[in-house]
């Protein structure tokens, strides 16, 4: 079973006890991971993304300290060593230098883009149930936590599409992803019930309700690790901006498939076919969150394999054990849609599915699949938040 917030703000407060003794912490937040329903590589085409928050988190507690001295403490089982980083604040405004271990580099990142400097000095331990490398943004999650954390030791304005725009910065410069902005935004912004249908150019976002209690959202862990810095990711990114360019747009948010198909002779055959999936992905999405507006659960299901089919012929970046996860799932009454969500190369499936049909269907995909699947029944949950510590 998930790890429930609580639990976390226990672990990471024992932690704490431990290493700086009898001082309790001041601060406790969290931040969701996502799962992102439908709208797949189209956020860094400043398309349209359809995520949820989910009730997997990252909690921070901590205190500030005098002076310029920072520790912080990750308890996540799957985070590179050391799992404890010492470092001290520049006072001249110099920058925060990314280095080893990389987990480190995301807080770095978000102490340097904080948009209230200059921080102080601060003890602080890090405790997730996001599962690292399963496509859920366990990167976003622990961005979005500690500058929600930072924002109790030294208010900013408090505007919140800032603060993912801040994250994603961080990821940008210290993790050297060049990400979207879905993941930060949702993780900031999510809402309890609702999916998000995010414009990723206008960063405008509309709540689309999903609060059927007969429905619940299945994530299938594949348990294949993907690093998301590799190569493939950049790749997939310059070979969308090279169509773009050929086709005289901005972004591929503003083409259209007669543009693509009159363009063709003009591009190569794997560019057109990116091109392809992101112009279609985008009008997939927006047909999506109408669908869900309507409960259509069935043709939202089948716009979800579309998306599924798209990503594993047109953008290739599905994968053997994803595909075997999709077509289990789609095997069992009750199912309405499945697909491969986040980056991919491994990582998670998204499914929708009746409440009732979960059990059956969890049990179908572990006959069927050929690896150990770890299951997440979701559903839409809050943003960021500051926890009591009673």
């Amino acid at each position: 079973m998930t790890t429930s917030v609580c639990e976390l703000v226990a672990e990471a407060r024992r932690v704490y006890g431990q290493l700086f003794g009898e001082e309790a912490p001041q601060v406790a937040v969290c931040a969701p991971g996502r799962v992102n329903l439908i709208g797949e590589h189209t956020d860094y085409n400043q398309g349209y993304v359809l995520p949820m928050a989910l009730p997997l988190v990252t909690v921070v507690v901590g205190s500030r300290t005098s002076g310029q001295d920072v520790t912080v403490v990750t308890t996540t089982e799957d985070a590179d060593e050391p799992r404890r980083v010492d470092f001290i604040l520049p006072s001249d405004g110099s920058s925060l230098d990314p280095g080893s271990p990389n987990w480190a580099n995301y807080v770095k990142g978000v102490v340097q883009h904080y948009r209230a400097p200059p921080v102080s000095g601060f003890r602080a331990v890090i405790a997730s149930s996001v599962p690292v490398g399963g496509g859920l943004s366990s990167s976003a999650s622990l961005e979005v936590a500690f500058y929600t954390f930072l924002q109790q030791l030294k208010p900013d304005d408090g505007d919140k599409v800032s603060k993912a725009v801040a994250c994603q910065q961080a990821e940008h410069t210290h993790a050297g992803v060049p990400c979207g902005i879905m993941d930060q935004f949702v993780s900031v912004l999510g809402r309890e019930q609702h999916a998000l249908l995010i414009d990723c150019r206008s960063l405008e976002a509309t709540p689309v309700p999903l609060a059927d209690p007969g429905l619940v959202i299945l994530i299938t862990n594949s348990n294949v690790k993907h690093s998301l810095a590799g190569s493939e990711y950049a790749l997939r990114r310059r070979q969308c901006e090279e169509a773009a360019s050929v086709l005289g747009k901005a972004s591929l948010r503003d083409a259209t498939m007669k543009d693509l198909d009159e363009a063709r002779d003009r591009l190569d055959d794997i560019t057109y076919r990116r091109a392809c999936h992101v112009i279609q992905e985008i009008e997939r999405t927006v047909q999506a969150a109408e669908a869900l507006r309507r409960e259509a659960y069935k043709e939202f299901g089948r716009l979800m394999v579309e998306s599924h089919n798209s990503l594993r012929d047109l953008y290739e970046v599905s994968c053997r054990e994803l595909d075997e996860l999709v077509s289990a799932a789609l095997e069992v009454e009750g199912v309405f849609g499945s697909r491969m969500t986040g980056g991919g190369f491994g990582g998670c499936t998204v499914t929708l599915l009746q409440a009732q049909a979960v059990d059956r269907t969890m049990l179908h995909i572990k006959e069927r699949y050929s690896g150990t699947p770890t299951f997440y029944v979701t559903v839409p949950s809050d943003g960021a938040r500051v926890l009591r510590l009673s």
